[in-house]
């Protein structure tokens, strides 16, 4: 394979960059993060400069990228924050299943409103009793006529409260069934009548907000249903490996963005007369980290290359997840250790990647699951 750029992809990296300092200065991420704002100018720079459309198929109004593409611009925007990317991968994978499995009258409805930004779309699938278990699922949908009526609760649904949200809310459409035949996928605006969202106070990542769905009778019109009744488990299938891939490039263009920061914080400070990273305990310390994550981005890299490929790539995407996003906390970790006392300090930003990376090995599947996924691959499955 072949690790350079494209000259189209390097004007994407240089325009992405470019569009990201300009907007997302150091004190507007702060300023978000301290209000749990949702980066609603930044955004709506998304929409301008095209990148929701990128890899949408030319026949919606996209521009027909590639998953390295994505890869591209996934570590670009978590440079600055790898919550910004949570807003922008809310809403292009969520469309990228009603591209896939949406009929042909959703995708003329739906995408042309996600593309110009009219539109925002979140995923709702975890419930309280229902995470990593999605057998467990409890919300239900009835059809009544020419409407599905909704009840539960969901959990962990992330960017759902922003304004001119539609959530892709996966609920049993039959409950006797097992989970994989038994499940359905509808878009719900999330004003509509009967149901509540409640913002989660979040340790960290907490501009684009997570949020609890309480849904009473909620009605929604069966044109609201993506694919066929009980057919959830394809919708969530048919992008999941894309999803995750470009998951561990946020983790790297994230843990990149610590490490630089501790970088330049140990050449600048100076104890005894001399900057502390001349010092092998931290100049190492570093060295270790650079590579670690220089790891993680060739591991991303070659996994994403083999989707492009049309290759299973299971279990490179399950490694990339798993090494980027440990990486992405091990250097905020040891990035505030580098920092001492400053790191702690709520005024410096490191202390805003360590509260962001912990969610990493958690989002998108655990360490724990993609470890079991690649033991399993290994032939290493329980009996």
């Amino acid at each position: 394979m072949d690790f350079g750029l494209s000259e189209e992809q390097t004007l994407l990296q240089d325009s992405v960059r470019k569009m990201m300092d300009k907007v997302a200065t150091p004190d507007y991420i702060r300023r978000l993060d301290k209000e749990q704002a949702y980066p609603y100018e930044l955004y709506q720079s998304w929409v301008d400069l095209g990148l929701l459309a990128l890899p949408f198929p030319e026949a919606y109004g996209g521009l027909g990228g590639s998953v390295m593409d994505m890869v591209i611009l996934a570590e670009e925007i978590s440079r600055k924050s790898a919550d910004f990317y949570m807003a922008y991968a809310g809403s292009v994978f969520c469309g990228l299943n009603v591209a896939r499995k949406g009929s042909e009258e959703q995708k003329k409805f739906w995408l042309p409103k996600l593309l110009s930004g009219e539109v925002r779309f979140s995923i709702s699938m975890s419930e309280p009793d229902a995470g990593t278990d999605i057998g467990a699922m409890r919300t239900t949908a009835v059809r009544d006529g020419d409407h599905y009526v909704i009840n539960g609760q969901k959990l962990w649904s992330t960017g759902s409260g922003a304004k001119n949200t539609v959530i892709n809310l996966y609920v049993r459409t039959d409950p006797k069934a097992n989970i994989r035949q038994g499940m359905s996928l509808f878009l719900v605006d999330n004003d509509t009548p009967g149901l509540k969202l409640r913002k989660l106070d979040m340790l960290g990542r907490r501009c684009t907000g997570t949020y609890e769905i309480f849904l009473d009778n909620v009605r929604v019109p069966a044109d609201r249903l993506v694919g066929t009744e009980n057919a959830g488990w394809d919708v969530v299938l048919s992008g999941l490996q894309v999803e995750r891939i470009t998951s561990a490039a946020g983790n790297v263009g994230a843990a990149q963005a610590a490490l630089d920061l501790a970088v330049d914080y140990a050449r600048e400070r100076k104890q005894f007369g001399r900057p502390i990273g001349s010092n092998q305990a931290i100049g190492h310390m570093l060295a270790d980290l650079a590579t670690e994550v220089e790891a993680a981005r060739t591991l991303t890299w070659r996994a994403a290359w083999l989707v492009s490929q049309g290759k299973d790539a299971l279990r490179e995407i399950s490694m990339a997840k798993l090494l980027s996003s440990e990486t992405y906390v091990k250097v905020a970790n040891q990035g505030m250790q580098v920092f001492g006392a400053f790191g702690y300090n709520m005024e410096y930003d490191m202390q805003r990647h360590y509260r962001d990376a912990r969610s990493s090995t958690i989002a998108a599947g655990t360490s724990q699951v993609q470890r079991n996924v690649i033991a399993g691959l290994m032939g290493l499955k329980p009996q």
